[in-house]
């Protein structure tokens, strides 16, 4: 099943991705690595054999546009995710345009999605003879991996991954991801995680090594009440790009694009603007989905009158 995943905020991560997407594969559910949210870089602790954190920030990526321009230039695309593609020239002139605060982390990210548990990608930069070593976890893309150039099915696995560790607040969240690798092998399950996991968040798909975009769709019926760290995945608005963690764009309930499998345990496909998608799936833990109007003001809600979200009485009046 999927992996337990600990995210944080990623708008940053999207954005790097699609830069390193364009570049790594030319055109990323993390589930067993910690990563950090806002700050610079991710770690590479492994929480337990399904478990790991996941903390991409929203805007980060955006803003400088590296998921943009990255993955797009970067040449691993193309080269694959071994030393013959990290050894590119464009690979090196990508990463040294920001090693730490930057490259760094999407290159933890990325192969953590890409490459199973057990292995790991380590790169000596030749400008700063400074060696890094990034592990796997969810293995998605076993061609790319083994240093093939990336399918089709692979750019939108790798984007769908990347973007399920999407959350706007940089503070560890527990989610389970689960779905399928490009060779149709279910992502591993704990035994008792769809009961511990029991909300449906939703689903993630998309291809941003095309220059496409990454997409999410709501899985389970929340109210205006309710809300969550998890703000990218969970949130009120049901169609275009996210106002809480661009560039997502929301497109509305699962159900209305996408197939469970004969389980309905995750979704096998999502179908968006004439294009199908290979999804990956996201729960949550009930204690990890607030509400307002239980008098306790959380970090997802705002100040307001009424029992709403980002109206909330439970944090007083605004002044």
């Amino acid at each position: 099943m999927g992996r337990l995943a600990r995210s944080r905020a990623w708008s940053a991560l999207l954005l790097g991705a699609r830069v390193l997407l364009g570049a790594v594969f030319p055109g990323c559910g993390l589930s067993e690595v910690e990563t950090l949210a806002q700050e610079p870089g991710l770690s590479s602790t492994v929480v337990n054999p399904l478990q790991s954190t996941n903390s991409m920030t929203p805007n980060g990526l955006i803003m400088n546009g590296l998921i943009m321009n990255g993955l797009s230039t970067n040449g691993l695309i193309m080269n694959g995710l071994m030393t013959s593609g990290l050894s590119t020239a464009t690979f090196k002139d990508w990463f040294n345009a920001n090693p730490e605060g930057y490259s760094s982390m999407v290159m933890k990210y990325v192969v953590g999605c890409a490459v199973p548990s057990g292995q790991s990608r380590t790169w000596t930069n030749p400008l700063t003879n400074v060696s890094y070593t990034w592990n796997g976890v969810l293995g998605l893309t076993p061609d790319w991996a083994s240093g093939l150039p990336a399918t089709e099915r692979e750019q939108q696995l790798l984007t769908a991954c990347l973007a399920a560790h999407v959350n706007k607040y940089g503070l560890h969240v527990l989610i389970s991801v689960q779905g399928l690798n490009a060779k149709d092998v279910p992502l591993p399950r704990e035994t008792t995680e769809l009961t511990t996991f029991s909300v449906l968040e939703g689903a993630f798909f998309g291809n941003l090594a095309t220059g496409g975009a990454a997409y999410v769709c709501r899985g389970s019926n929340l109210n205006s009440k309710e809300s969550s760290l998890r703000a990218c995945g969970l949130v009120s608005q049901d169609a275009g790009v996210s106002m809480e963690c661009p560039p997502l764009v929301h497109v509305g309930a699962c159900a209305s694009y996408c197939t469970l499998d004969s389980t309905k345990t995750y979704y096998t496909q999502c179908t968006y603007g004439g294009k199908t998608y290979t999804p990956l799936t996201t729960r949550l833990r009930p204690s990890d989905v607030y509400v307002c109007g239980d008098g306790v003001c959380q970090v997802s809600e705002t100040c307001g009158g009424q029992q709403h979200y980002n109206n909330c009485r439970d944090c007083g009046s605004c002044q």
